[in-house]
């Protein structure tokens, strides 16, 4: 198990480092999200081990929110400022979440439905 939790750090340090060299707009934890992904793929399924500590991750995972909770009270003052954009900008985006998701489902159920022409 220390050697997928070894994989996993190595995959985001390489997305990290591939972000910086190439400039991306992307974080370097998705980038080595996307290379574990490839690797994956090209293996068919994960190893044992590897899904233990995926499920072990992901049973704890309510951990990984104490972070971002404690950047929210450190500036509560900013939020407090600035709560009129926060708000409209959060509506604004689960707003277009849902339509892009509808939008997409109906495309995919579209596809699903035609006619084979092959």
């Amino acid at each position: 198990m220390i050697g997928f939790i070894t994989l996993v750090l190595i995959l985001q340090l390489a997305g990290e480092l591939i972000a910086r060299w190439l400039g991306l707009p992307v974080p370097g934890p998705v980038i080595g999200m996307v290379l574990l992904f490839i690797g994956l793929s090209v293996r068919g399924e994960p190893p044992a081990e590897l899904a233990n500590l995926a499920h072990g991750l992901l049973r704890h995972l309510s951990l990984l929110f104490v972070p971002a909770g404690v950047g929210v009270i450190s500036y509560i003052g900013l939020l407090a400022e600035a709560w009129l954009p926060i708000t409209l900008t959060l509506i604004t985006s689960v707003l277009l979440a849902i339509v892009v998701t509808g939008v997409t489902l109906r495309l995919l159920q579209r596809r699903d439905e035609a006619p084979d022409n092959g």
